[in-house]
């Protein structure tokens, strides 16, 4: 099983992926694919996504039973803690915590 979630792509990329997988909302796709279309997909999303978001969720032989990868989210970080894949969620807090820490590794030097 495979999902695909695309946010503010070209509508042609769109069309291309429902040669593949269903899009049950508007970018958001779901199917089944081998392994290697699903890499081939995922190429074309990251080539193709123009300043876009991708997401892609796919069933895997772990912990949790799925794989996540994510294409032009800035404000989010995937984390591999202890083997469960965690999604780090940069906000306002983040980004003062990283100022500060910037701010004290200048003033050391």
């Amino acid at each position: 099983m495979v999902v695909m979630i695309l946010e503010k792509t070209p509508k042609s990329l769109r069309g291309e992926l429902t040669r593949w997988l269903l899009e049950i909302d508007t970018g958001v796709f779901v199917g089944k694919a081998s392994a290697v279309v699903r890499e081939l997909l995922w190429e074309k999303c990251c080539l193709r996504a123009s300043g876009g978001r991708c997401c892609q969720i796919w069933r895997m032989n772990n912990e949790q039973g799925f794989m996540v990868r994510m294409q032009g989210h800035h404000d989010r970080e995937m984390i591999d803690f202890e083997g469960l894949s965690l999604v780090s969620v940069k906000n306002a807090e983040w980004a003062k915590q990283q100022q500060k820490f910037r701010i004290d590794i200048v003033s050391d030097e």
